[in-house]
């Protein structure tokens, strides 16, 4: 007809084609969004994965910077709804800001070079054998996506404040009731997703994560999780997610799998490798976990049960002879904690006195602090034992009464651990914020030496406020000489040294001559009193430090500041 364009069908598909490629697909590219995570794993000091999952497939980018410094990017161009991007070539104990997102936007966290957006960071962990204080979370068979689950974690949200989460470990039953891909969502990165995106977490294998497992090869857990199996993040190879160690600061973590009956029985491929792993752990602390209890009268009787027996007869042995310090379990749904015991690998009713090594509270306002007093590793000097499986639900039907035990309880809640040198302190929190339990572990506790202050004085006058030199003996000691150890004090490490509350540095000497006159070598430093810290009416100060061996040292001797009031006071 006149006036009208006959339009030919085949160049119309085309142009169709090209207009969907040109700008419908880009667009619906550029409506992607974050349906799970971001997530942490596998972190060391130098490196550390970042997983999340988009609606759309696209290919993966993460930018990070610690603040202040110039952005890098990580990416992956394969197109995937299922992200992981490992970060390599980290500094250790270092605070990165990161986003996430794809080639063409940024999906989820700030900009980088105004240092992020105060939600999307994490911290590397510290070069191993760094002793630095390190704030550990606990929650075992928490996997209920309910109410108490969220009050347990709002209580150590309300309990820990700005203090930063180092290490989180859960201990198994993530997801009721089945662990499936669905459940996971609804019961970890809905219910934890700022300390997902912060803290990386490790698990233990709990018998309802493998129900998908085994009904859904390959399953969510192994797909969510992604765990060392070469000995990246510490310890040796592994080859296997469902048992791996891992090493924070100068603690050596250590993962066993309970649930599958083929690597928990006598002989298994995961006990050879538990044994090989802790002759080559040089760190002062060692802490195991894993999901069925070797110790309970809880919801699960651990003298009855076939998973529960074989932890505590396989496991324990050779942890024990390599000086363990703290095992964690969950699935009864309790609050079971033991006294100090090594040995006792038979039923409850098999327990003697002598496989208990100290039958007190473990409180220093209590009976007094578990002390281990060898060095790292020294064999069976007693590990504490807690079942931690109430951070979800509580389940009555046991008698909580298992003879190893110094707390019992149905009591919703987590654990917290502070470690810092050779100290550990354990809480147990409540769901409502209130610590129910708590005790302390010393390991390798200072020796005690002898010191005298000022030796060539009877007075030991000290002048708080002055600046002059404080001189400090340290006397050497031997047994021969009739002495309660040999200590050598041509084996100080004199920058290890510190005066008083205030921590004060050597800033002379040392001297080594006979100054009490007993013929034992003896030590003299000078401190500058200011640096001390001594206040006018202390009547003691100490020294504190270490041998070159690491072997740390204290003494104590008194002092009178009585006449400081001629020379002023620190006010």
């Amino acid at each position: 007809m006149i006036g009208q364009t006959r339009i030919n069908p085949e160049v119309f598909c085309r142009q169709l084609v090209l207009f969907v490629a040109a700008v419908v697909l880009p667009a619906i590219s550029l409506a992607q969004t974050v349906v799970r995570g971001p997530y942490l794993q596998t972190a060391t000091p130098t490196s550390i994965i970042v997983k999340w999952r988009t609606d759309v497939a696209a290919d993966s980018v993460v930018g990070y910077a610690p603040a202040g410094s110039a952005p890098a990017t990580r990416s992956n161009a394969v197109a995937t709804t299922e992200h992981e991007v490992t970060l390599s070539g980290l500094s250790p104990d270092t605070l990165y800001n990161y986003t996430i997102g794809t080639s063409s936007i940024t999906l989820a966290g700030g900009d980088l070079n105004a240092n992020g957006d105060g939600e999307h960071f994490f911290t590397t962990p510290p070069v191993a054998g760094t002793d630095k204080p390190t704030r550990v979370w606990i929650i075992g068979d928490s996997g209920t996506a309910d109410a108490n689950a969220a009050a347990v974690r709002d209580a150590y949200k309300g309990f820990t404040g700005a203090r930063a989460t180092d290490v989180w470990l859960m201990l198994g039953d993530n997801a009721y009731a089945n662990g499936t891909d669905s459940q996971y969502q609804a019961a970890v990165f809905n219910m934890y997703p700022q300390m997902l995106r912060q803290v990386p977490v490790w698990s233990a294998l709990g018998n309802h994560d493998a129900i998908d497992m085994i009904f859904s090869p390959p399953g969510a857990y192994p797909q969510i999780f992604s765990f060392p199996t070469a000995g990246e993040a510490g310890g040796i190879p592994s080859g296997s997610e469902n048992y791996y160690s891992f090493n924070y600061g100068n603690i050596h973590f250590i993962s066993l799998d309970s649930t599958i009956a083929a690597n928990r029985t006598a002989g298994s491929s995961m006990w050879s490798w538990l044994a090989s792993d802790l002759a080559a752990n040089n760190q002062r602390w060692t802490i195991a976990f894993w999901h069925h209890p070797h110790y309970s009268k809880g919801s699960h009787d651990s003298d009855a049960e076939i998973a529960l027996i074989e932890m505590r007869e396989n496991a324990l042995p050779l942890l024990e002879s390599h000086g363990v310090d703290l095992v964690l379990a969950g699935h009864s749904h309790s609050f079971e904690r033991s006294v100090l015991i090594d040995g006792h690998y038979g039923d409850s009713i098999s327990l003697t006195p002598a496989m208990v090594l100290n039958g007190g509270d473990g409180r220093e306002s209590g009976d007094g602090a578990y002390i281990k007093p060898g060095p790292a590793g020294t064999p069976n000097e007693g590990a504490v034992h807690a079942i931690v499986g109430s951070s979800g639900k509580t389940e009555a039907g046991g008698s909580l009464n298992h003879p190893v035990m110094a707390e019992s309880m149905l009591t919703l809640g987590s654990m917290v651990l502070d470690v810092s040198g050779s100290r550990l302190d354990a809480v147990f929190l409540d769901s409502s914020g209130t610590i129910r339990d708590e005790f302390t572990i010393i390991k390798s506790p200072p020796k005690v030496v002898n010191i005298d202050i000022d030796p060539w004085s009877e007075s030991n006058e000290i002048f708080p406020a002055s600046s002059r030199l404080i001189p400090v003996g340290i006397l050497g000691m031997s047994t021969a000489a009739g002495d309660s150890m040999d200590f050598d004090v041509t084996e100080i490490n004199p920058a290890s040294l510190r005066l008083g509350i205030g921590k004060a540095p050597i800033n002379a000497g040392p001297w080594f001559f006979d100054a009490d006159e007993d013929s034992q070598g003896d030590a003299v430093y000078g401190f500058n009193t200011a640096d001390s810290g001594i206040f006018c009416g202390d009547t003691e100060v100490s020294v504190v430090g270490e041998t070159f061996a690491g072997d740390e040292f204290v003494g104590s001797d008194a002092i009178n500041t009585s006449d400081c009031v001629d020379e002023g006071c620190h006010p």
